[in-house]
């Protein structure tokens, strides 16, 4: 069992909870149809990969490598790039902010270190 990925995953998976009732309650009153719907895709894919990350804990104690290991890191890199940066989106689009053009490109790569994660998981179970 690795406690560092066990922790994140719950903390984070509140967090998920927390921002996913408030894009359901009150974010509708705040932007368009389209940004609630790119904060949606945010929680929705922080929730599956606080659950890759937890699996990734749990799984270290009976494959315990550096695949699990980076597959954790990997999952936690993407929610805050992925996750994050579609947040920030929303946030931009509400407040309508200029500038934070860089934002968009990260998406792409948190996505990428969601694959990542996953292959690094599979190698990991494999090699053990």
């Amino acid at each position: 069992m690795h406690k560092g990925f066990i922790k994140t995953a719950a903390w984070l998976g509140a967090l998920a909870v927390a921002l996913g009732a408030f894009g359901a309650h009150k974010l509708k009153e705040l932007v368009s149809e389209q940004a609630v719907a790119t904060f949606e895709t945010g929680v929705k894919y922080q929730f599956f990969h606080v659950l890759a990350l937890l699996f990734a804990g749990i799984l270290y104690s009976s494959y315990s490598n550096k695949y699990i290991l980076n597959a954790g890191r990997f999952f936690i890199a993407g929610i805050l790039l992925f996750s994050g940066s579609l947040y920030v989106l929303t946030v931009k689009t509400g407040l309508v902010l200029s500038g934070l053009s860089w934002v968009g490109p990260i998406t792409p790569l948190g996505g990428l270190c969601f694959i990542i994660g996953w292959v690094l998981l599979a190698l990991g179970v494999k090699k053990a």
